[in-house]
């Protein structure tokens, strides 16, 4: 059984400037990293919920890539916008949003 209810995983891979893949560090992964870390901090749920850096989640071109483990929710083009949303309804509801899930099949 894991120690978190959560292990949410941000892409921050980066990549050369006119690589036609792209990269989520170009597209704000440390911005939505910082907000993710930040708001489950505030919200008192460090034990529960643990939010990691990752390198290459090999979905570049569907950045900001995130990956919600234990269901494996990948999600994409994820913006600080996004971030409380996704903790309200899928981190803390149980229903991952739908809008921005993304399948694991990606092009990198």
């Amino acid at each position: 059984m894991s120690r978190f209810r959560h292990h949410v995983f941000i892409c921050e891979n980066e990549r050369k400037p006119d690589d036609p893949r792209g990269c989520c560090s170009a597209k704000g992964s440390a911005d939505v990293l910082d907000r993710l870390k930040g708001a489950i901090h505030a919200k008192g749920l460090k034990k529960e919920i643990r939010i990691n850096r990752a390198g290459c989640l090999d979905q570049c071109s569907l950045g900001v890539s995130i990956v919600v483990y234990p269901e494996g929710v990948w999600y994409g083009g994820v913006t600080v916008g996004d971030v409380d949303e996704i903790i309200g309804s899928h981190l803390l509801g149980g229903r991952p949003v739908e809008r921005l899930r993304t399948d694991r099949k990606g092009s990198a």
